[in-house]
């Protein structure tokens, strides 16, 4: 089955991470289904029937998103809240995610090794996430880790594992290259 790529990125066309992800998912159409909620929904008002089904026709369910303010963006809060209801996801009759493999892709505009107990802000992303994975595994999917990219694009070499030579942008290619391969190893 497919994967379905639930995006919450509130302004994707200035996006250069989030978008770049999209277009090499979008090149596998028959792999993955790219879902934007702020394209679908710009009012904010979710169909939930509809997100259900959506997640029941898919396999594995993926969460993409910009980390804000060391969370998930507003509209995917209000997504899980609204989508992710008892006797569907979760309770006595709530199976729907059960054994589901899930993830996430995140953007996350700061430094890795500020992401580090002994860096800045002292929480590794994992951690600040966390969250998301007790959801999961709340409702009985299987959790299976995410895939980051740290730092801007813009800085000089950050993102790029490997010679200093490269260019910020070979690490965005990289990236988009080892996200689809994250997503086909779920």
């Amino acid at each position: 089955m497919k994967t379905l790529v639930i995006v919450t990125h509130p302004s994707l066309e200035t996006s250069v991470i989030n978008k770049r992800w999209i277009e090499e998912l979008e090149k596998y159409p028959e792999k993955y289904t790219v879902h934007d909620l702020h394209k679908i929904y710009p009012d904010g008002n979710i169909d939930v029937k509809r997100e259900q089904q959506l997640i029941e026709s898919h396999g594995n369910l993926v969460l993409q998103f910009p980390v804000y303010w060391f969370n998930c963006p507003p509209l995917l809060k209000k997504w899980l809240d609204d989508v992710f209801t008892y006797g569907w996801a979760y309770g006595s009759n709530g199976d729907k995610l059960r054994n589901r493999k899930a993830a996430l892709a995140v953007s996350a505009a700061i430094k890795e090794e500020d992401y580090r107990e002994e860096g800045r802000y002292r929480y590794t992303l994992q951690h600040l996430l966390s969250p998301f994975e007790i959801t999961f595994l709340y409702c009985d999917a299987d959790y299976r880790s995410l895939f980051a990219y740290y730092g801007t694009e813009t800085e000089s070499g950050e993102n790029v594992p490997g010679s200093e030579n490269e260019s910020p942008a070979n690490g965005l290619e990289k990236s988009a290259q080892d996200y689809v391969r994250f997503i086909d190893n779920l």
